[in-house]
C-alpha cells in the first residue's frame, strides 16, 4: 500500500487485523468468552493492586541500597557525582538517564531518596503494564489478550520463586519494582510496539530517529534488559517483511542509537564489553541452575511457540525466543554466565505465546486445551509466588503455608544517620557495605563489583584484613588513615577490644557502630 512518505510495506503477519483479531472483534463475544475475559481482567487487576501496595511499603532489600546511593550522589553533585559507593572520582554505569532524572527530582524537590524510589517504582510499573498492553495489541486484537499476557508474564516462571532484576515474576517484581530494570523492561515493550507500528505504517524520519534514541536510553538504563530489548527489536524487524525502502530508516535509527550511546557523558557504554571477569561471571552462574524449578512453567508456552513457528517461520515471538536461546546458550557454553541475564528473551516469548494461544484462531477445542494448560500453570505459578503477599501483609495475618514463604523486609541503616554524615567513609563489609551508601556514607570497598574502579581488589583486601581477628592495630590504623575512615560498622563484638575504636550506637541484629578515635 502507498502512503504519504512513499514507503511501501507488505502485510505484517502480526497485525491486529489478523484472523484472531477479526474473530475477537467482529462479533459480540459469547457468554463463556465474556466471563473468561472478565475473570482475566479481575485477576490481572488484583495482581496490580498487590504491586501497588508494594510501592507503598516498598521492601528495602536486595540491591536497593545501590540505587539509593546513586540518587544520593546525583542529588548532591548532578554533573560530577563520582563513584556512588566509595570516595573516588570514577564513572559508573548506574548513572543512567533515568537515574539522572530521578536525581534531579530529588535535588529540586528535596524529597528523600527513598520517597523518590517509591515514585520510580510507580512509574516503572505503569510503563510495564501499559507497554505489555500496547505490544500485545500488535499481536492480537482479542480483548482478553493483554490481561492474559500480563498474568503470564508475572506468574509463569517456576515452582520456586526466583528473585533477580530484569526477571518480571511477581515475587521478583515486588522486590525490584523501584529498580531501573523495571522501567527499562516497560520501555522495551513500548519500543517493540512502536517499532512494529513504524514498520507497518508511514513513519517518517523523525519517528525513526526517536526510535534510535529510545533504544539507546533502554541500553543505558539497564544494559542486560537492553540486550533483551534488542533481541525483541530484531525479531520485530524480521517478522515485519518490510519493503526495501524501510531499511535505510532502520539503519538511520540504529546509527542514531549508537551515536547517543557514545555521547552519554556519565560513563563509557562501550567499555562495558570488557567488564566480564572474575567479579561478574560467578555471580551470574546461578541463573543457569535449577532450570525446571525456576522456569519450568513456561514449557507449555514453548509448545505454543512451536505451533506459531510451524504456521509462520518469521513469527515475531518464535524468532525472539530463538535469539534468546542463542544468547543464553552461548553464555553457558563459553562460561560467560552474565549472558544468562538475557533469559527473559527466552521466557517472555513463551509466556506471551501461551496466553495468545488461548484467544487465537482455530478450533474451539484446541483453544480450550490451551486454556486448561494456561489456567493450571497460572495457579501453580501464583501459589509458588504467594510469598509476595508478605511484602504488604504482616506475617501473623497470613495462612501458615503462606507465612512459611514470608520474606522479612530490610530494616535499613537509618539508625546510623544521627552520627554518620554525608560523604563520611565507613569501614563495612557484607550487607552493610551494600546498604550504608544509601544513607550518604561511603565505604572503603564497594559492596558490588565495579569495573570502573581500578583499585577495587586492593580495597577488598584491605577491608578483609581490617576485620581479621588477628590483625594488628597498626594495620587497622594505617587503613583508616589511607582511606579517611571515620566510622566502622560490624556485627557482634569482634572489634570491642580495639582501643582505637569507640562504640557510639547499636543497631538491629547485633550491629555496632564504632567511631574511629
Amino acid at each position: 500500500m502507498g502512503n504519504g512518505s512513499n514507503v511501501t510495506v507488505r502485510f505484517s503477519p502480526f497485525s491486529p487485523s489478523d484472523a484472531s483479531g477479526r474473530a475477537g472483534a467482529s462479533r459480540a463475544p459469547s457468554r463463556p468468552a465474556a466471563v473468561g475475559r472478565a475473570a482475566a481482567l479481575a485477576a490481572a487487576g488484583l495482581v496490580l493492586v498487590l504491586l501497588g501496595l508494594v510501592v507503598v511499603r516498598l521492601p528495602w532489600a536486595g540491591d536497593l541500597g545501590m540505587h539509593a546511593a546513586t540518587l544520593q550522589r546525583l542529588r548532591h553533585s548532578p554533573l560530577d557525582p563520582g563513584n556512588p559507593l566509595v570516595d573516588a572520582d570514577t564513572p559508573s554505569p548506574y548513572y543512567s538517564p533515568w537515574m539522572v532524572l530521578l536525581g534531579g527530582l530529588a535535588r529540586v524537590t528535596g524529597l528523600d531518596v527513598f520517597d523518590v524510589l517509591r515514585l520510580a517504582a510507580a512509574a516503572g510499573l505503569l510503563l510495564l503494564v501499559t507497554g505489555v498492553w500496547r505490544y500485545v495489541r500488535t499481536l492480537s486484537a482479542h480483548p482478553a489478550a493483554p490481561a492474559l499476557a500480563l498474568l503470564s508474564l508475572l506468574l509463569l516462571w517456576g515452582t520456586t520463586p526466583f528473585l533477580w532484576s530484569g526477571f518480571p515474576g511477581l515475587h521478583s517484581l515486588a522486590l525490584t519494582a523501584a529498580y531501573p530494570s523495571t522501567l527499562t523492561l516497560g520501555l522495551a515493550f513500548h519500543f517493540w510496539a512502536w517499532l512494529a507500528k513504524a514498520l507497518r505504517g508511514a513513519a517518517g524520519w523523525g519517528a525513526w530517529t526517536a526510535l534510535g534514541v529510545l533504544w539507546a536510553v533502554i541500553l543505558l538504563c539497564h544494559q542486560f534488559s537492553g540486550i533483551v530489548a534488542s533481541a525483541g527489536a530484531v525479531a520485530t524487524v524480521v517478522a515485519a517483511r518490510a519493503a526495501r525502502v524501510v531499511w535505510p530508516r532502520v539503519a538511520v535509527a540504529s546509527a542514531v542509537g549508537v551515536a547517543a550511546l557514545w555521547a552519554w557523558p556519565y560513563y563509557d557504554f562501550f567499555a562495558l564489553f570488557g567488564a566480564a571477569g572474575d567479579g561478574l561471571e560467578p555471580v551470574h552462574r546461578a541463573l543457569y541452575g535449577q532450570p525446571a524449578a525456576r522456569y519450568g512453567l513456561v514449557l507449555p508456552g514453548v509448545a505454543a511457540l512451536v505451533a506459531r513457528w510451524r504456521r509462520d517461520r518469521r513469527d515475531p515471538l518464535a524468532v525472539f525466543f530463538l535469539l534468546g536461546v542463542v544468547i543464553v546458550g552461548a553464555g553457558w557454553l563459553s562460561g560467560h554466565y552474565s549472558w544468562g541475564r538475557a533469559l527473559p528473551a527466552v521466557v517472555i516469548p513463551a509466556q506471551l505465546a501461551l496466553a495468545l494461544a488461548v484467544v487465537g484462531a482455530g478450533r474451539r477445542w484446541v483453544r480450550a486445551g490451551w486454556a486448561v494448560l494456561l489456567g493450571g500453570a497460572l495457579v501453580a505459578g501464583g501459589w509458588a509466588q504467594s510469598g509476595a503477599l508478605g511484602y504488604v501483609v504482616p506475617r501473623d495475618a497470613l495462612p501458615g503455608v503462606v507465612a512459611d514463604r514470608y520474606r522479612a523486609p530490610w530494616k535499613g541503616y537509618g539508625w546510623i544517620t544521627p552520627w554518620v554524615g554525608y560523604g563520611d567513609v565507613v569501614m563495612a563489609r557484607g550487607r552493610a557495605a551494600r546498604q550504608v551508601p544509601a544513607y550518604g556514607g561511603y565505604t572503603v570497598a564497594p559492596g558490588y563489583p565495579d569495573f570502573f574502579l581500578p583499585d577495587e581488589a586492593r580495597r577488598a583486601a584491605v577491608t578483609e584484613a581490617y576485620f581479621g581477628a588477628r590483625t594488628p592495630q597498626a594495620v587497622r590504623r594505617g587503613a583508616e588513615r589511607e582511606y579517611g575512615v571515620r566510622w566502622v560498622v560490624d556485627r557482634g563484638g569482634g572489634l570491642l577490644g580495639d582501643p582505637g575504636l569507640r562504640v557510639v550506637a547499636r543497631g538491629p541484629e547485633g550491629l555496632v557502630l564504632y567511631a574511629v578515635r
